[in-house]
């Protein structure tokens, strides 16, 4: 749905980059092989963000690098939509719905990184899972959002590259 509202494939690349992980950041040429798509049309979305102040350009070293301007007054608002379009806000709720005592749920693998690459990662930790219920899960919420979703139930610490969207309170 965000698709028809958002009509510049690249823009809508470069949004869910961005704004799901506020960690990401990237340079043009490495925007344009990630996406497929020539310097020319990533520099274009890259500017329009950038002037309109959802990105910042930092020079390091001899490139620019772009990421998202956390202090917009939109940022919230705008990671939300993005990650209600992705489908992470029903997945994190059906995760903890009848899973267990899940004490952290952790996005992890392209998604993370901010690649729309389909198939969604996603750790999970916790004690006395019910494993039957995760292994239906998977094609409960692909149904849902339409993404291929790959459940991981781990222990110790979770990947520093992953993003926390579940931790239960202590």
């Amino acid at each position: 749905m965000l698709d028809s509202l958002i009509t510049s494939k690249t823009r809508l690349r470069l949004l869910i980059k961005f704004f799901i992980n506020e960690n990401n950041h990237s340079h043009l040429r490495g925007l344009a092989e990630e996406f497929g798509e020539s310097t020319n049309a990533i520099r274009k979305e890259l500017n329009n963000l950038t002037e309109a102040g959802f990105l910042i350009k930092q020079a390091e070293k001899n490139k620019i690098e772009y990421k998202v301007n956390t202090l917009h007054p939109y940022y919230s608002n705008i990671q939300n939509i993005i990650r209600k379009y992705i489908g992470l806000d029903q997945l994190v709720e059906t995760v903890l719905e009848r899973l267990g005592n899940v004490s952290l749920v952790v996005l992890t693998g392209d998604y993370a990184m901010g690649k729309d690459s389909g198939t969604i990662m996603i750790d999970i930790f916790g004690e006395n899972l019910n494993i039957e219920y995760l292994k239906n899960l998977s094609l409960k919420i692909e149904t849902i959002i339409h993404k291929k979703v790959e459940f991981s139930i781990k222990s110790g610490d979770p990947d520093p590259k992953g993003l926390v969207l579940f931790k239960k309170p202590e």
